[in-house]
């Protein structure tokens, strides 16, 4: 059986990672990438509609991310393209699933 508490530790370090872009009110939108954005800390209406992709995909513990920016205000979000599978837990759901339907058949 899995334990439940497995990987506990590295998902919480995950839930909180770091980040280029600071969102401020109080600064002018700025595209310092790879190393700062300044980013406006609301979306406006044209988000939804003009945001292009900053730089390439780049990973992060088990994510793979992209920052995409408005290109008329200056709002960024870090969009996660996908997880990068947990090898380890991985090969312990393949132990598992390969010995639990397995028919115990007493020999008669």
């Amino acid at each position: 059986m899995i334990d439940p508490s497995f990987g506990t530790a590295s998902r919480e370090a995950e839930s909180a990672m770091a980040t280029i872009v600071t969102y401020t009110d109080h600064e002018l939108p700025q595209n310092h990438y790879p190393h700062q954005i300044v980013s406006p800390s609301h979306p406006g209406p044209c988000c939804f509609s003009d945001m292009e992709a900053v730089g390439t995909a780049q990973t992060e513990t088990r994510w793979l991310f992209q920052y995409q920016r408005c290109r008329e205000c200056g709002f960024t979000v870090r969009v996660i393209l996908r997880e990068i599978p947990d090898s380890a837990l991985t090969a312990a759901l393949r132990k598992t699933l390969a010995t639990s339907f397995v028919r115990n058949v007493p020999d008669l």
